[in-house]
Formats: C-alpha cells, structure tokens, sequence
C-alpha cells in the first residue's frame, strides 16, 4: 500500500491520538471519522460503536413505520386510474 507523509499541528495531532484506540493505527482513526466509501457492513460496524438507547430505537421505528404507510410516498399516477 502506498503511503503519504502529512503535517499536522499538535492540537490535530492530540485529537487523533485521543481517538486512537489499541492496536489501531491514525490512517485508522481517520479512515473511520471520514469514510472510505463505505459498504453496509461499514454501516453496522459504525453503528455497534455508538449504541442506541432502547428508547430511542423504538421512536425510529415508530417514525419509519408511520413514513412507509403514508399515502404521501405513492406517487400519484398510481393514485388515479386510467379509463
């Protein structure tokens, strides 16, 4: 894999030393706050890092239930017929 040096100030370097966790390296730390690009197993191994609480979750699926039944999200051509 190809490398690139960079400079950085203290400060940038405090904040991503603070961030690093064992075993990780900073290309890490920042690869992980920036993204890549991004698969769904990304996703769900971001999401296992920041847990939701119970409550929360139960409100999301509340509001994504009520979104997938609103008549709003049929497009209206389906909601005329075509005598």
């Amino acid at each position: 894999m190809a490398v690139k040096t960079i400079t950085i100030d203290m400060a940038a370097y405090d904040a991503l030393a603070r961030r690093k966790r064992t075993g990780e390296s900073f290309s890490d730390v920042i690869k992980g706050h920036f993204g890549e690009g991004g698969t769904a197993a990304d996703l769900l191994q971001a999401a296992s890092r920041h847990p939701v609480a119970p409550e929360v979750a139960e409100s999301i699926a509340r509001v994504v239930g009520a979104r997938r039944r609103s008549r709003a999200r049929v497009p209206s051509l389906c909601l005329t017929s075509t005598s």
